[in-house]
């Protein structure tokens, strides 16, 4: 029996494919933006800078809003309010690279876990990720509110960003 075992084991791993020019990779192109599938996550260069998102711009609801650009992200402060990690890591991880930093505040008139500062829109690059019924991405000042069902809010994140980056109108 073991011997049976050992032959096929050996025949088996034979028939392995190894080539690793078989890997597919999966890229598009949106409005002359070249993403590229990279482990799980959708990958673009923009000004020498990479940018990662969970969703392609193919992939996401056609949302009407006007947000402020990257140029006003750059080497400023970042405050960041979620109700949602995944949508929070979505922000984070493409914004922290041009903001001076990004952390984590609680909205005036909110009640908030922790010792988070109080900020308000007056002065502050503030982004609010909310669960909400309704679905809406809307700049109002400095801050950005995020609503939507917890399953959309990853999906809003990108919106945002790709508003944000012009990869989206």
């Amino acid at each position: 029996v073991l011997i049976f075992v050992m032959f096929f084991s050996v025949i088996g791993y034979g028939f392995v494919e190894r080539d690793t020019e078989s890997i597919i990779i999966k890229k598009i192109n949106y409005n002359g933006f070249e993403f590229t599938n990279q482990n799980g996550f959708w990958v673009t260069e923009i000004d020498g800078l990479q940018f990662a998102f969970k969703n392609n711009p193919n992939e996401i609801e056609k949302i009407d809003s006007k947000v402020k650009g990257l140029e006003n992200y750059y080497e400023k402060p970042l405050y960041l309010f979620s109700e949602n990690r995944d949508a929070e890591a979505e922000i984070y991880m493409n914004l922290n690279s041009i903001s001076q930093r990004v952390q984590k505040a609680c909205p005036t008139g909110k009640k908030c876990d922790g010792d988070l500062p109080v900020k308000t829109c007056d002065n502050n690059n503030f982004i609010i990720i909310e669960e909400n019924e309704t679905t809406e991405i809307r700049q109002d000042e400095n801050c950005v509110f995020i609503k939507g069902s917890k399953e959309k809010l990853t999906e809003l994140s990108d919106v945002f960003l790709f508003k944000t980056l012009n990869i989206e109108q």
